[in-house]
């Protein structure tokens, strides 16, 4: 259905979905680390769901333009909340569900769009259901693709977070030493085609679960 609209309208339709992903995906981090006792976010305003807390101009705007003009997987970041794992009590295992809450978050945006989805198509009226269709297309497109990209275990993604809980300290100081590299080595496996081989078929199923839901 996507392939009908111009640029710009695919960019109208992708915008707030984008945008609501990447930040209520941040917000859940800083919302589940003042949960485990840690306040930096909330102390730094990063507990909004205003997008000028959370926009970066490369993650949030620019790169997932240039995926819809070029085509394939559309994905991207906001400015990551500040988490201080010292003000937890089990800095690992604290860490591990505060990373989790980012996927998580995701998941329930999409169900959320999906239900906007089905509430154009039982609508019926052209002037709403169209916008609500496309919206809740793209929306559970961007949250299904954030969650599983979120969830691959490579460090920094929340994956490697999550990871990190059930190594020993060796192994998870061993391991996270990749992180510096970790943008790069996700770069690499998307110029090669590996990434979308990884989300691939997750990606598909998940969708058919929600496209149902949304009745298209």
């Amino acid at each position: 259905m996507m392939e009908e609209l111009t640029l710009i309208q695919k960019i109208v339709v992708w915008a707030l979905p984008v945008i609501f992903a990447i930040t209520v995906h941040e917000v859940a981090h800083g919302w589940m680390a003042k949960r485990y006792g840690d306040n930096t976010a909330f102390s730094q305003g990063r507990l909004s769901f205003n997008p000028i807390h959370h926009i970066d101009l490369v993650g949030t705007v620019i790169l997932p333009i240039v995926c819809l003009v070029i085509g394939g997987i559309i994905f991207g970041w906001a400015k990551p909340v500040p988490v201080n794992g010292r003000n937890f009590k089990n800095p690992r295992q604290d860490m591990a569900m505060v990373a989790l809450a980012g996927p998580v978050a995701n998941l329930l945006m999409a169900l959320g769009w999906a239900l906007i989805a089905r509430l154009g198509v039982t609508i019926n009226i052209e002037s709403f259901t169209l916008p609500a269709v496309y919206m809740g297309m793209a929306g559970i497109s961007i949250n299904l693709v954030l969650a599983l990209l979120n969830l691959i275990p490579l460090p920094p993604l929340d994956g490697s977070r999550i990871i990190t809980a059930f190594l020993s300290h060796k192994m998870a100081y061993q391991y996270n030493q990749l992180e510096p590299y970790g943008f790069y080595v996700l770069l690499a496996l998307m110029y090669l085609g590996v990434l979308g081989m990884i989300l691939g078929l997750p990606m598909l199923l998940l969708q058919q679960v929600f496209f149902k839901i949304a009745g298209l």
